[in-house]
């Protein structure tokens, strides 16, 4: 939000014309954006080190992503003691954050093997760091490990994201739950729906971050990491309904989060997902 009035206090056209489409980016009065020195007081997706900003549309329930060069913060500073009063349930959400852009950043089709490895990396630190957080919330090396895996997990998803991001943008929306906290309830049941393009992936994932089992291992020990941390299991959690499914999938059907998912999204496939999550 910071980052949105740097940009919008000196702009004429509302901010939905700087839509993260095509080139809308080239309508913005470039000298009236004021410089932006961010400091997260959260760990998780990463806005401190990205060109974007996510809002809110109220009027139709609908995520947007705004773009431009120079939402980019010329200066940041990652402090881990302003995280430490953070609730433990925005510590959790945040934290799974970072995870889900790094998770499906890594299972992405798209080529980037730069991104491949910041994924990796950024999952090892989520899952070896985020419990002790919760935990112990003063706890500075896991608090300044959290803060690189959610700088982690932008820079890993220029590669793509996938159908987690594009079905708990929605959710959040409509529902106002936390975005990280509904993205790791949908998680599970996204990996399982694109198996048949990951699973080889994945087997190779759980090798390098140390757990065995292959895929069925990696979502066994997802399931205990969330469980844990109080994750909840179903979207019913959040007040989602088997009557309000049609209409989020329609939202989730054009977010631009869903172009990269590995098993291409339909309308069809999107509403049985949402069925599977409740």
């Amino acid at each position: 939000m910071g980052k949105l009035i740097a940009f919008m206090a000196g702009q004429m056209r509302p901010v939905w014309e700087f839509e993260a489409i095509g080139n809308l980016w080239k309508r913005a009065d470039f000298e009236s954006i004021a410089p932006i020195i961010a400091v997260p007081t959260a760990a998780g997706t990463g806005a401190e080190v990205s060109t974007t900003a996510i809002i809110t549309c109220s009027e139709i329930y609908t995520k947007k992503t705004i773009y431009h060069p120079q939402l980019m913060p010329g200066i940041v500073i990652c402090d881990p003691q302003v995280t430490v009063t953070t609730p433990k349930t925005v510590t959790v959400g945040a934290g799974m954050a970072a995870f889900v852009n790094c998770l499906e950043a890594y299972c992405s089709p798209q080529y980037n093997p730069a991104c491949d490895g910041i994924a990796i990396e950024g999952m090892r630190l989520v899952l070896g760091n985020l419990p002790k957080a919760f935990r112990k919330p003063v706890n500075i090396d896991a608090r300044s490990a959290m803060m690189s895996a959610g700088i982690m997990g932008a820079m890993a998803a220029q590669k793509g994201l996938g159908a987690v991001n594009s079905l708990s943008n929605p959710v959040s929306a409509i529902f106002d739950s936390h975005q990280g906290m509904t993205a790791a309830t949908i998680m599970p049941f996204a990996l399982d729906f694109n198996r048949p393009a990951i699973e080889q992936r994945i087997d190779g994932l759980a090798s390098m971050l140390g757990i065995e089992g292959g895929f069925d291992g990696f979502i066994k020990h997802l399931a205990g990491f969330e469980k844990k941390l109080g994750v909840p299991t179903s979207l019913a959690n959040y007040g989602v309904t088997v009557e309000i499914i049609e209409n989020l999938a329609d939202i989730a059907l054009v977010d631009p989060a869903g172009v990269n998912n590995p098993i291409p999204l339909n309308r069809d496939n999107i509403a049985a997902l949402y069925h599977r999550c409740l």
